[in-house]
């Protein structure tokens, strides 16, 4: 009976929208028919004419959203003559103590991994776990301390994951691969912008943690842009990380006091939850045919692949339309959006959550993008219900991503993260690590109210279970030679990001750097808003919507709303100049203050 109600109600307001749509029709009757997608619009309101955001290199490149980690990269796959997971390792390391807001060795990570070869990429999936004394109403009449605090700290997985794909891949020495980043937190390192910020907008939660004040602030003053910060605790640690290997962070010193410190504070995590963490490998998650390229990205939890091709299934049967369709791509891209995020929700663990992969399976066929696309009017938008919004959606944050691509065109994909800036809030006073708050991203039972959506079970808390995630890192072939490395950082940011710089530069033709400089929107289901990107950023520019654009989306009865903040990409692009040589370009993304570096060789 609800739903016979609810589609009533939908049938009636579709109804009440017909007089709108033939007015759309006749205004936009002018606009240009090309039977498939157009962004109206969709151009910087300034450019920088400064380069300094894109290089390229036949030998190899790194992109990640600091200056000195893509460095430190480039030399290890230039003078160290490292492979993409050597460089990769490196950059990780360097990321977690230049940029510890967003990601380090207390939290976790995804890693996707190409071969030169063409054969299948490999995926580490080295996402935190819940502690195994976790369980799903843990946080019953306590949701604050989900978030911030000792009880918001799942089992770290970054070192573990980063160490198993090393022992494959790798080529160069583990110890050199960590010693740049002992350097910097040992002798300290310039504070940049992004750093800046987030201890600006952090500044009650450092002073209130004697880790974190004793590392980002000095006397009574928090740090700022230009100032040194020092972590020799976490140099101390990196040093036994270099000579042990994982063993060390898991079984032996540095795990004998991350568990003191937590326990201490008033966490959960124990020594057995360090020695049984296991990192998933398993071959890529693999898409054929999204719109002539081939995706390879993570399985659930992380729902990014899934996503991805969801949305280009539905945007690719634009065209086949009829001559007399006009075609509205950034309208049509938001309402696929929408129903994405709704669906995504049904995803969980897969040795949890019964079903998984017969839920992939539906969502990646082309019958459901065909009942999507029939869902989609080119001159209106819907409430939340219409998109069949079941459940809370998923609100992750703090991460980073990088890419790699070697001269012989290995591939890494990476994407990190802490969650919330400074992860749990919590600096492990013996060792200098910051670890993650990721129990924030399970759904909780108790956390219901009638002016909410309920939460999503696939999500519930479990002891061992990877949390749902929206990271989304990619490595994109056509016939069987790469062409792309994707990833964003921004939690629910990433997937419009990395959908939208895919579709600038693989079907609008756009060069790497306009694909990433160009603005983004950013759909939301609860509340039905579409946020556009208003911002000045690092470097002075100004990136902004279009005043048409805007003004066409809220013609569809979208809801805009302006925001400063958005999805950080990282995107490395080759091109075969002829038979026998092919160019790297790597650009990282102007709104966070990272450049790429090209390796020398």
């Amino acid at each position: 009976m609800v739903r016979g109600i609810l589609q009533e109600a939908l049938l009636g307001m579709e109804q009440n929208f017909t007089t709108i749509q033939e007015q759309l029709k006749r205004r936009d009757s002018h606009i240009n028919k090309t039977g498939f997608l157009q962004f109206p619009g969709q151009d910087p309101e300034t450019k920088s004419n400064d380069k300094e955001f894109v290089v390229t290199s036949e030998n190899g490149v790194v992109a990640a959203d600091h200056e000195k980690c893509s460095e430190i990269g480039a030399e290890v796959l230039g003078r160290l003559g490292g492979t993409a997971v050597d460089a990769a390792v490196a950059v990780a390391f360097c990321l977690g103590v230049m940029n510890p807001s967003s990601s380090g060795i207390g939290g976790g990570a995804l890693m996707v991994v190409g071969s030169s070869s063409g054969s299948v990429a490999t995926a580490y999936d080295m996402r935190e776990t819940a502690p195994l004394a976790a369980s799903q109403d843990m946080f019953e009449n306590r949701e604050a301390e989900r978030v911030v605090g000792p009880l918001s700290i799942a089992v770290p997985g970054e070192i573990a994951g980063l160490y198993k794909a090393w022992e494959t891949h790798g080529r160069v020495q583990w110890k050199l691969l960590v010693e740049p980043s002992i350097k910097l937190a040992r002798d300290g390192f310039e504070v940049g912008s992004h750093l800046a910020f987030a201890i600006s907008k952090n500044e009650d939660m450092i002073k209130n943690d004697i880790g974190l004040k004793r590392v980002f602030t000095n006397g009574d003053k928090f740090l700022k842009k230009g100032d040194i910060c020092y972590n020799p605790k976490l140099a101390e640690t990196l040093e036994v990380v270099a000579e042990k290997g994982m063993k060390a962070f898991y079984e032996e010193d540095v795990a004998e006091k991350l568990v003191n410190d937590v326990r201490e504070a008033g966490g959960i995590m124990t020594m057995e939850d360090l020695r049984s963490y296991e990192v998933k490998v398993t071959d890529a998650m693999v898409v054929d045919d999204v719109m002539g390229y081939k995706i390879q990205g993570m399985w659930p939890p992380a729902c990014g692949t899934t996503g991805f091709a969801m949305v280009m299934n539905v945007l690719e049967r634009y065209k086949k339309v009829t001559d007399t369709d006009e075609t509205f791509g950034l309208h049509r891209l938001i309402e696929v959006m929408k129903h994405m995020l709704a669906a995504r929700m049904d995803l969980g663990d897969p040795a949890f959550v019964k079903g998984t992969s017969n839920i992939v399976e539906n969502l990646l066929s082309k019958s459901y993008a065909e009942r999507i696309q029939k869902k989609i009017s080119d001159y209106t938008t819907f409430p939340p219900e219409y998109y069949l919004n079941k459940y809370n959606q998923l609100e992750d944050q703090g991460t980073t991503h990088f890419c790699v691509v070697d001269k012989d065109r290995n591939a890494v994909s990476m994407t990190t993260t802490l969650n919330y800036a400074f992860g749990s809030g919590f600096m492990s006073p013996t060792t200098g690590v910051i670890l993650n708050g990721q129990m924030e991203d399970f759904a909780i039972p108790t956390l219901n109210s009638p002016s909410s959506l309920p939460p999503a079970p696939a999500n519930f808390i479990a002891p061992k279970k990877r949390a749902l995630s929206s990271m989304m890192p990619l490595i994109i072939t056509k016939d069987k030679e790469l062409v792309g490395v994707i990833g964003a950082s921004g939690g629910p940011y990433i997937f419009p990001a990395v959908i939208q710089v895919f579709l600038n530069h693989f079907i609008f033709k756009m060069s790497p750097l306009e694909a990433v400089q160009s603005p983004r929107v950013y759909p939301k289901l609860k509340p039905n808003e579409v946020w556009y990107e208003d911002m000045k950023v690092y470097n002075g520019d100004h990136i902004k919507l279009k005043e048409e654009t805007q003004e066409f989306l809220k013609m569809r009865r979208h809801k805009l709303v302006v925001t400063t903040v958005g999805g950080i990409v990282q995107f490395v692009v080759q091109n075969r100049v002829h038979d026998s040589k092919t160019v790297l370009t790597a650009v990282s993304d102007l709104r966070k203050d990272g450049k790429p570096a090209a390796a020398k060789c």
